[in-house]
Formats: structure tokens, sequence, C-alpha cells
């Protein structure tokens, strides 16, 4: 494939809450194209409250893609995320659809531009020895230990996310690296795809701000009956998308964890905590053009010219 023959992305990534979503939603109208999540969790079926899906009238008036993709119980990863992405990149392409990526996970985007980080494969016996520590000391020890033995995996990596921490230690422990050095020097000589990386940004109290609305919303919207009808059909604490923001907050009220006020509260310093880190994240790129959520023109002005441009 020549880089002219490329397909062209327009990558709409920032903090949760920042308003990417209406954003990606009034470019796809007005230039004819479709929309492309890339957030981990809106992949998964029946939790759609707790992770802000876009609204069926939204997703009616444009296609929304890799929404809905998994049960709770079902794997999914930045692999499986590359290779569906790709396969409707394709077919978008072909068909002539500018296509907006839309999202905060910053690994999946990184790794739908750049490609999949080479990192060793599971070690099962490792893998084992870890969830048993956290199986008998709990996944705060846990982050604890890998704050002692890799403390910029444990910066990045939050403190309740297990399966993140005990990839940690394994990278570490199969190739002496920490996994954060190794993703920080990942870069691919050849781009599959021409991208247009357009990253939204606020100032902290008008961001939290936006973040305690959200909270507010989702809880007015019916997140304490999502979550206890999803415990219901038999989806427990230990699966991934159930210890994730909102669903873990408010799956240790529902076990009589402390009441709902507080769980509101932490679920909003927590989500602060996270929009914070996404920030981190995306921050040391050098080819996303940053703006604010109300700066439409001033994205227009840059998507134009990219949308029009033959060559790379």
């Amino acid at each position: 494939m020549t880089s002219g023959d490329r397909p062209k992305l327009i990558v709409i990534l920032g903090p949760t809450a920042v308003g990417k979503s209406a954003l990606a939603l009034e470019l796809a109208q007005a230039y004819g194209g479709e929309i492309i999540s890339a957030d981990s969790m809106q992949v998964y079926r029946q939790m759609d409250i707790g992770t802000a899906k876009p609204s069926r009238d939204a997703r009616a008036r444009i296609p929304h893609h890799l929404i809905d993709v998994v049960d709770p119980d079902e794997p999914f990863n930045a692999a499986l995320f590359v290779e569906q992405a790709g396969r409707i990149i394709d077919r978008l392409h072909r068909l002539g659809k500018p296509m907006f990526v839309v999202g905060g996970t910053g690994l999946y985007i990184r790794a739908l531009l750049g490609g999949l980080l080479a990192s060793p494969g599971p070690d099962e016996a490792l893998r084992a020895r870890w969830k048993a520590v956290r199986d008998e000391k709990g996944v705060p020890h846990l982050h604890e230990q890998l704050r002692r033995l890799d403390p910029r995996a444990a910066g990045r990596i939050h403190p309740h996310d297990a399966v993140r921490i005990v990839r940690a230690f394994e990278v570490l422990a199969l190739t002496g690296e920490s996994i954060v050095g190794k993703q920080a020097g990942h870069r691919f000589a050849e781009q599959r795809y021409r991208s247009l990386k357009i990253g939204l940004r606020l100032e902290r109290e008008p961001l939290f701000e936006r973040i305690e609305a959200r909270v507010d919303a989702m809880i007015a919207a019916g997140l304490v009956d999502e979550v206890a009808g999803l415990v219901a059909r038999g989806y427990g604490a230990s699966l991934k998308p159930m210890q994730s923001l909102g669903y873990r907050h408010i799956g240790g009220y529902l076990r009589g964890e402390g009441d709902l006020f507080d769980a509101v509260r932490r679920l909003k310093r927590d989500t602060r905590h996270y929009a914070k880190r996404q920030q981190t994240w995306f921050a040391p790129d050098p080819d996303i053009r940053w703006f604010s959520p109300g700066d439409t023109a001033g994205v227009e002005a840059c998507l134009r010219p990219f949308l029009n441009r033959e060559s790379p």
C-alpha cells in the first residue's frame, strides 16, 4: 500500500468527560463520516450508563463501531481492538467515508496507529503467584509491591487494576524492564494509517466540574440498578469490567461496603485521578493538536486540509 492509499483517521482524544463524543458526533454529521470507539469499556454489552456510551439517538444518526461487542465475562484487549478496528477501517476506506476514532483509552489508540507492543507472552506460573498474593492480601497490597519494584509502572496503573498490575510484574520478571519503558520506546518505522490527532483539554477546575456533573447524571440515570442487574446476572466483582470506574464503586455499595454517598464520593475522586492519568499519557505526544472543547471552528480549520490532502 502506497502512502497515498493509506486510510486517513481523525483521532479525537483527551480525558474523560471533556467532550470527545459530542465533538465527534458533530464532525461526523458535518462530513458524512462514521465513528469508531476507542474506549476499552464501551465494548461491553449491558454496561451503558457507567461507560457513558453515546445515546441511542446519537447512534441512530451516525453509525458507531466497536460499541457493545462482547459480554462482561468475555475477553477483550488491545490486540482484538486493533484486529476488529482494522476490518472496519478497511471497509469504510473503500467506501470513501471519513473515519473518526474517538476515545480516551491511550493504549488502544497507540496500538492502532503504531502497532502492538512486542512483549513477552503470558507466564501462567508468574501470574498464578501474583494472583495468590492478590487473593490473600488484596489488590492494594499488590500495588504497593509494584511501587517498590517498579515505581514508574505503579505511578501509571490504578491501585485497583489487578490485571494491569499483574502484567507489569510479569513483564518486569521476564524482561528486566519496566512495562512503562517498553511502551515509551515503542515505535514503528511504517505506519498503516495516516492520522490527525485532535486533543481536547480543559483547565483543572472546569474538567473536574464536568466529572462531578457526569457522575451525578449517571446516578440519576440508574447506575445503581444497572450494576445490580449485572450482579444478578452472575457477573462477579472479579471480572475486569466489574473492577472499572463506577461498577467497582457501586458494586461495593451493593455488598454493604459503605453507603451510597461514600461510593459516589469515591467514584468522583477516582474519576478525577483517572482523568489526570489520561492527560499524563497523552501529554508527551508532539503530534496532538490541542483545542478547547468549544473550538469547533479551530478543529475544522485543522481537519479540512487533512481530509483534502492527497499525500501524508
